[in-house]
């Protein structure tokens, strides 16, 4: 991948987030916050790679039923893995995911397509913001990277877009990174799998004569859409991020520090 010099076949939108500008114009600190889709899709060529990235810690933000259904990670090592699942088993947009990304029938799914899935990925990233499950394992995510013994520190959930995208946005709003610079990272995962997503629709309508194209890819890529509903969601509710930090994640100024501390330049 340019401008990290490494990258994973199979996990095409893994990326280093080391290098974004973050508070009093100290970058992020290089090999040590990596997010990832889930790694059970690494090629054997990709397993040397992450040897060297070494990650002292492996944050898995999937339910047990999604790590069940799902090939298991494949690591290299021993790192501390840790399962902090953000998840809704009420809404339908997580179980889909998955069965999108793993090419199973979708019929079971047709009053999602029809109610629209862009609208059921936008309502939830307002979860991601107000959910228990969400608010409680994003809080202990930030406190995880605050402690030494979990860096190098690679996070994912499924896709590695809307949950794992979520936490970096947290993280680096947490050390100070510029809205704009976020919100290019975020958006960046959609032509790091451009082919990936082509591979999964055409495999999916191979299976299924007249797929509804329209309703897969929603779940499949990040839009502007979702990130700006649970900006949204967060001046709703808090007023500012600060305070959704503070009130919503239980994150104190002493946590702040410290993960500026151990990031940042």
């Amino acid at each position: 991948m340019a401008g990290q010099g490494w990258e994973l076949v199979g996990a095409p939108n893994a990326r280093d987030l080391g290098g974004l500008v973050g508070a009093d114009g100290r970058r992020v600190r290089v090999g040590q916050l990596i997010r990832t889709p889930a790694l059970g899709r690494l090629a054997d060529e990709d397993l040397p790679v992450l040897a060297k990235l070494g990650p002292a810690c492996v944050l898995d933000l999937r339910d047990s039923s999604e790590i069940a259904v799902a090939p298991a990670d494949r690591l290299v090592g021993e790192p501390r893995v840790v399962h902090l699942p953000v998840h809704d088993p009420e809404h339908p947009v997580f179980t889909y995911v998955s069965a999108v990304l793993l090419g199973h029938d979708l019929d079971a799914y047709a009053e999602l397509a029809r109610q629209g899935t862009a609208r059921a990925m936008a309502a939830i990233y307002r979860w991601f913001v107000t959910g228990e499950s969400a608010r409680t394992g994003f809080a202990e995510a930030v406190r995880l990277a605050t402690q030494s013994e979990n860096l190098p520190l690679v996070y994912h959930c499924s896709a590695g877009k809307d949950r794992t995208g979520w936490l970096t946005v947290i993280l680096l709003t947490a050390l100070g990174v510029d809205e704009s610079a976020i919100r290019s990272d975020y958006l960046r995962n959609n032509a790091l799998t451009d082919s990936l997503r082509a591979v999964i629709v055409e495999a999916l309508r191979r299976r299924q004569p007249g797929l509804d194209v329209d309703a897969v890819l929603p779940v499949l890529e990040v839009r502007a859409e979702y990130l700006d509903a649970a900006y949204d969601e967060v001046r709703r509710v808090h007023g500012s991020f600060d305070a959704y930090l503070r009130d919503g994640l239980g994150i104190t100024d002493e946590t702040l520090t410290a993960l500026r501390a151990r990031l940042l330049e």
